[in-house]
């Protein structure tokens, strides 16, 4: 990280984040994106390969997945007669945030794809958002669709002049947005957090004199506990950006709104 001559610390910033290229215009944010998406094929290749009636570890571990992708996170929230050919997409969206959350805090890997912005956009733009908005125009039709999303059912008519131009925004530029901007924030914070204990703890040990040195234990301590509740955060944000997609997938899909 960047060090003044005259050993001042500077803390951690957004420029840590871009790393130079491994090689040619390739980075290791983008290496631990292809590599995420090895690790997930294979995980399950290898659990569906020799399945079993008792499942041993693995397989169960692999079915636990699939069966909390399938049953709490896309019937509950697509709904029980639509939500099967969404499952495939919900169960890649939740075990792809998933790993490249997780890369943050894997020894040697230690970073989070998704503290990219570009990543999380790229996701939601060009995947969930053409997903539920066709969804959605498929079941319904154009016009429907749009009047379902649009025009909420129960709502006096002059009330539709403030309340269409804001669904407007939020159903088709907001939404987007926000689900990329969820995780992005959250692992961005997060790696931030602990570069700062991490190299903060590094300076007060190399650099620092007198009472101050030992707190470089205590930065270090900070920097473990905060590494235990960066994973627990990496997988709720997984969790949401799964739910969130299987939930514009379900208004796109119903009835009435």
């Amino acid at each position: 990280m960047t060090w003044l001559a005259a050993g001042d610390f500077v803390p951690p910033g957004v420029d840590d984040f871009f790393l130079p290229p491994i090689f040619g215009g390739v980075t290791k944010p983008m290496v631990l994106l292809v590599l995420s998406v090895v690790i997930i094929a294979a995980f399950f290749l290898v659990a569906a390969s020799k399945l079993k009636i008792v499942p041993n570890r693995f397989q169960f571990a692999a079915e636990s997945v699939y069966d909390f992708s399938r049953n709490s996170i896309a019937r509950e929230q697509i709904g029980a007669k639509e939500f099967r050919p969404y499952v495939p997409l919900i169960l890649a969206m939740f075990t792809f945030v998933l790993v490249n959350n997780l890369f943050g805090v894997i020894p040697i890997l230690q970073f989070p794809t998704f503290a990219h912005i570009g990543f999380p956009i790229a996701l939601s733009v060009f995947v969930v958002y053409p997903v539920y908005h066709l969804s959605g125009i498929r079941k319904h039709g154009i016009g429907k669709y749009l009047k379902y999303q649009l025009m909420p059912s129960g709502i006096p008519k002059p009330i539709y002049i403030l309340l269409t131009p804001i669904e407007i925004f939020t159903k088709f530029f907001m939404n987007p947005i926000t689900l990329a901007i969820r995780v992005f924030a959250a692992m961005f914070a997060g790696h931030l957090i602990l570069l700062v204990f991490t190299l903060g703890g590094e300076y007060l040990l190399t650099e620092a004199s007198g009472p101050l040195k030992p707190v470089s234990v205590l930065a270090w301590a900070f920097a473990i506990a905060m590494t235990f509740l960066e994973a627990f955060i990496q997988v709720i944000q997984a969790y949401i950006f799964a739910l969130l997609t299987a939930g514009y997938i379900g208004a796109a899909l119903a009835e009435d709104h």
